[in-house]
């Protein structure tokens, strides 16, 4: 290690590499599989062409939601439309998801329907590829999903990269260097000195991409850690606000006659908002509320409207545009984690930083190796060359 360390300095280089070792491993299979998912809508839709688009026909109208639910469920005996994600486009197909078999159990393959007559067109490829994908990025594939170890172990290993950040950009502060050095990486440099300066230099280019992709990490991980950003973020005290207005116009209203109430909110809704595609989550038996989750064809934040489930009468209406940036922050978390809440080349730069997580797990362990190998081969008392000198980072 560099001759200039302090104890200190000599302290957070160890553990920089230390956890380099461990968590690295984890962390580059991480950015892996958080590429892959960064662009799951798009490489599904183009695995279900043939099926993401229906005939348009202009003299069939869209079936109602519950007439959509109910022949889909006839072609699938024993399960239960649990959500459909409608789009503005008669073109495009619906998407039928399906309740869990009981609790706990496996949920049917989600299908796509023709949204003018509900013939069901196919299931929906990948759908079980990128299930094992989420699972591996979000607990390692270990029993117990979100409610077992792996998730603590997922947040361990983020908080790992928060450690690799500070440490080191703590270790490249010394101040000798100019931006040159800092930002630009010289590969004419020979052996570790290489390796070194590729490895310096691209961590401190991605560091606030890593810090925000850390930390919004820690969301899932920990529900402390989430409770309290959710209060620095938003405050408690406006959730509460809002769930008490939303049981205030809870009234005692009636169904509109002859209409269920699924379809009553549905056409409240399209009649308020110009949505380009919608999921509407269809209510169970004990349910009180209707959701609709909703984007626009130029935001991907999400937008929620809550209908009574009993009447179809409107209890809230949460729009993205209206809401604080906390708030917004808070509700779109998942977009905020894959970049996509600051713009689609924020969202690229992201993917791209994920996949770069391999390369640093295997710069590191290059440089841990030669380190190893230069340190068998030193000869004691005797001093380093200059060349030697100037490629420990």
């Amino acid at each position: 290690m560099p001759s200039a360390f302090s104890p200190a300095r000599t302290l957070l280089f160890r553990l920089h590499w230390a956890l380099g070792l461990t968590a690295g491993l984890v962390l580059a299979l991480m950015g892996v599989t958080g590429a892959l998912m960064s662009y799951e809508e798009a490489i599904t839709a183009l695995a279900n062409r043939d099926r993401v688009e229906v005939a348009a026909a202009p003299d069939r109208p869209l079936l109602a939601p519950s007439a959509l639910a109910a022949r889909i469920e006839a072609q699938r005996p024993g399960q239960r439309v649990a959500a459909l994600t409608l789009s503005a486009d008669p073109g495009r197909s619906a998407v039928a998801r399906f309740a869990r078999d009981r609790a706990g159990g496996e949920r049917p393959a989600t299908v796509y329907a023709d949204p003018t007559d509900g013939s069901v067109l196919g299931p929906v490829r990948l759908e079980a590829f990128f299930a094992t994908v989420r699972a591996l990025h979000r607990w390692l594939l270990i029993p117990g999903e979100g409610k077992g170890w792996g998730r603590t172990a997922t947040g361990l290993c983020a908080i790992a990269l928060l450690v690799f950040l500070a440490t080191g950009l703590t270790l490249r502060w010394p101040g000798r260097h100019g931006w040159r050095v800092w930002l630009r990486p010289n590969l004419a440099r020979p052996g570790r000195a290489r390796w070194w300066s590729l490895h310096a230099v691209a961590g401190t280019w991605l560091l606030p991409v890593y810090a925000v992709a850390a930390l919004s990490g820690l969301w899932w991980s920990f529900d402390g850690y989430r409770a309290g950003a959710t209060w620095l973020l938003t405050g408690q005290a406006s959730k509460e606000r809002s769930e008490a207005r939303a049981a205030d116009h809870r009234a005692d209203r009636t169904v509109p006659e002859g209409r269920p109430a699924i379809d009553a909110a549905w056409a409240a809704f399209s009649a308020a908002h110009a949505a380009d595609h919608a999921t509407l989550t269809l209510p169970g038996p004990e349910a009180a509320t209707i959701r609709i989750r909703w984007t626009t064809p130029d935001v991907v934040l999400r937008n929620e409207a809550t209908y009574d489930a009993r009447t179809g009468v409107p209890l809230g209406d949460q729009r993205a545009a209206a809401s604080s940036l906390g708030r917004r922050i808070a509700d779109n978390m998942l977009e905020v984690h894959r970049g996509r809440f600051f713009g689609a080349p924020a969202a690229l730069l992201f993917c791209l930083a994920a996949l770069a997580l391999p390369g640093f797990f295997a710069t590191g362990l290059t440089l841990y190796a030669l380190r190893r190998r230069a340190g068998r081969r030193r000869v004691p008392g005797r001093s380093p060359r200059p060349a030697e000198a100037s490629a420990r980072g």
